[in-house]
């Protein structure tokens, strides 16, 4: 069952599009992500579905009920945990969680046990006391998180969870969105951290230039890379490329030694090692090892995107995203 039906949701600014007519589906109890570099249209998107940016076309709805007409009952289904923090520095943590608990209109006494359940489920018992501006960018993140859950609610929209933060609280975080999942919570989730989506999301979105190339499961968007066999052999000697006499021996191989001692056979079927290792081992280079070379996520963005990776590297800049 689907919980988020999107259908040629567009954003314009003026005369600049970032978000250009895109359609996907969340189903519920999945972790969907948005993966993409910056400035991909991944926060406008995500700003749109929480209710924090108008909809400029198309529709979305949320369990049945139409954005455009329904978002204050659409709001109190959501958690929402933007790229930037939105709590208060001067409040404790305790205080933070309260004060987002009574905008939803929970009661004194209800605030109070959820506030006190939220902080012991994300480590921060001892800090709830301790303001909000001394936190370390971990534990914030940690926080804003918590207030986005404080009205349980059914699904939780993640922008960039994890970027900018250190890498034992990058880990952790990614461990309790995949508990709070566990759990029966929906998780949307941007990232531009191609490891990141591909550890936690059920199905993936890669979104370029405000557009959607490509959508589906882990598994669907590698079947676009494993078309034939390809294999990784680690011989001895220094020699550049297997030998000049490789295609006439073996026509229906593709190589490449991109460095000294790494050698790539392709083929669109299969591979016998047998023969190519006796063709190595006559030309005095001993093979060390021969592995088959699987595809990652990160091929399947290259390849269907043709981005640069270093742009998915870097840190987020200051368009809009």
């Amino acid at each position: 069952m689907n919980i988020l039906e999107v259908e040629g949701l567009t954003k314009k600014y003026d005369n600049f599009t970032a978000v250009k007519k895109i359609d996907f589906t969340v189903a519920e109890g999945e972790i969907f992500g948005f993966l993409g570099p910056n400035g991909a249209g991944k926060t406008t998107t995500i700003n749109m579905l929480c209710g924090l940016a108008s909809i400029t076309g198309g529709t979305a709805r949320l369990d049945g009920l139409d954005y455009r007409r329904s978002l204050p009952a659409i709001k109190s289904q959501i958690g929402i945990v933007p790229d930037e923090s939105n709590l208060y520095e001067e409040l404790d943590g305790f205080d933070n969680l309260n004060f987002c608990a009574s905008l939803y209109g929970l009661g004194k006494q209800e605030r109070g046990e959820r506030a006190a359940r939220l902080l012991k489920l994300f480590g921060l018992t001892d800090a709830g006391g301790k303001r909000y501006k001394h936190y370390s960018k971990g534990m914030k993140r940690k926080l804003t998180i918590a207030a986005a859950l404080i009205h349980e609610p059914r699904m939780l929209f993640l922008d960039e969870p994890t970027t900018g933060i250190d890498v034992a609280s990058a880990r952790q975080i990614r461990q309790m969105i995949q508990e709070l999942n566990d759990a029966g919570t929906t998780v949307f989730l941007t990232t531009h951290y191609i490891e990141e989506a591909e550890r936690l999301c059920h199905r993936i979105a890669f979104i370029v230039g405000g557009e959607i190339v490509r959508c589906g499961s882990l598994k669907e968007l590698m079947k676009t890379m494993q078309q034939g066999t390809e294999i990784q052999f680690t011989l001895s000697g220094g020699e550049t490329g297997p030998g000049k006499d490789f295609k006439e021996h073996f026509p229906d191989y593709s190589v490449d030694e991109s460095k000294k001692g790494e050698v790539r056979i392709r083929a669109a079927g299969e591979i016998s090692l047998y023969p190519l290792v006796n063709y190595f081992e006559e030309r005095g280079r001993r093979v060390y090892e021969a592995r088959v070379i699987r595809p990652s996520l990160e091929d399947v963005f290259v390849r269907i995107t043709g981005l640069d990776l270093e742009k998915m590297k870097q840190e987020k800049g200051g368009r809009r995203g």
